[in-house]
């Protein structure tokens, strides 16, 4: 099993989770919901913190490998291979 050893922040992860099929569909406060119709509807929340905390990238996780029927090593290959830079503060409204 791959241990999560790179700190993702909530861009980040939302970054990467838009190269797999998501789209933003709201974002109130420091939250972001994203929603695919990848293998069903499926919607997440990620709360966009820097760096995540372990728990919660990990639950994240957990939700988006149950919703494919992947293994949760190859949800964590993915995201641990992708590198997404840093955002600077004043760069936020070109994700969005």
């Amino acid at each position: 099993m791959h241990e999560i050893t790179t700190r993702k922040t909530g861009l980040q992860l939302v970054k990467i989770l838009e190269v797999q099929g998501y789209q933003v569909t709201r974002q109130t406060g420091s939250h972001i919901r994203l929603s695919t119709s990848q293998n069903g509807v499926h919607h997440i929340t990620i709360p966009a913190h820097n760096p995540l905390k372990t728990g919660t990238l990990s639950a994240i996780l957990n939700d988006v490998a149950q919703h494919f029927n992947i293994s949760r090593d190859d949800i964590e290959s993915i995201t641990c291979n992708y590198s997404v830079p840093l955002f600077e503060k004043e760069g936020l409204g070109e994700i969005f």
